[in-house]
């Protein structure tokens, strides 16, 4: 190649999910309505479990914690487009765009650890009942959860210090809101086998990891329900689940449609299923898990009610 191909790479330019001025304007105003209701919503579930020593219980500490990690998640990608607009730029610059490589990848696998560590909660609260809170303890819960920070943030260590490698050529256009990871190494004119090689075997294992033990916990819950005498107790166990199977489909449908092939292949029209991940999966985490919970419910009438007589 020549000198000129060869310039190296001080920025991007995101051009978002439409690429039209007009279109553009219109997705601003839908992905700053969804991004605030997605940062009050996650964040009044964790009031609402903070406040209520009721739900001081180890699936609300996962909960509270799931939260957090979509208000992180969240905030990694929509507000740099939300400015970008606003400030009539497309512009990323290396390091930014580097670093919210990183903290995708730990969010978004922070995600699927998390949702594995309440299947396996879920298992122990239907399948071994009586042994419950010995098996969940205080100590347990935090374990499971830090032990999912190092993880995940090893993991995205490890593939942003691989992309950092690569040489960006001339063209420095990505087809999307935010730097996916995928449309990042498509732009690179030096050979990405390496770090593809890293999200098969890498990054399929961390992805593995916690999807296996969602199958595995809910196959022994669904083995264990089955073997319930009346139709109510079938339905009474499995009702606690249908909130977590709802955002699991959600959100592992989706990585499984984008990443789990070769950068490659990656298309424009992926950026679609990358927006339910992104954002529309943190918006509605905290309607699935409240909607249909009464303690949840509860916790929030408590809070609001709360914050009305402090105002008075």
């Amino acid at each position: 190649m020549d000198g000129d191909n060869q310039t190296t790479v001080t920025e991007f330019l995101l051009l978002g999910l439409s690429g039209q001025s007009e279109q553009e304007d219109v997705l601003f105003g839908v992905f700053l309505g969804m991004y605030l209701v997605t940062i009050i919503g996650n964040f009044l579930v964790v009031l609402a479990i903070s406040g209520d020593s009721h739900l001081h219980t180890p699936m609300y500490f996962f909960l509270a914690n799931l939260s957090c990690v979509d208000i992180c998640f969240s905030s990694v990608t929509t507000p740099k487009m939300l400015v970008n607009h606003t400030v009539g730029s497309k512009s990323i610059s290396y390091v930014e765009c580097m670093t919210q490589i990183y903290f995708f990848i730990t969010f978004i696998n922070m995600d699927g650890f998390l949702l594995s560590v309440m299947a396996y909660d879920r298992y122990v609260a239907i399948c071994c009942p009586l042994h419950y809170t010995m098996i969940m303890k205080p100590r347990l819960c935090i374990l499971l959860v830090a032990a999912s920070w190092v993880i995940t943030n090893l993991h995205a260590l490890l593939h942003t210090l691989l992309m950092v490698q690569l040489t960006f050529c001339f063209n420095n256009t990505v087809h999307h809101f935010f730097c996916d990871p995928y449309a990042i190494l498509k732009l690179s004119c030096s050979d990405t086998f390496i770090n593809d090689l890293m999200v098969f075997t890498v990054g399929g294992l961390i992805f593995l990891m916690p999807f296996t033990c969602i199958i595995l916990s809910y196959a022994y819950i669904l083995y264990n329900v089955l073997k319930l005498p009346s139709a109510h107790g079938i339905r009474r166990a499995l009702s606690t689940c249908g909130s977590h199977l709802t955002v699991v489909s959600l959100f592992y449908g989706a990585i499984l449609g984008v990443y789990m092939r070769p950068s490659s292949s990656y298309t424009v029209q992926d950026t679609v299923a990358t927006v339910i991940f992104t954002v529309v999966t943190p918006l509605v985490n905290p309607f699935i898990y409240s909607l249909r919970n009464q303690d949840m419910k509860r916790a929030l009438r408590k809070l609001i009610s709360d914050s009305r007589i402090r105002k008075f």
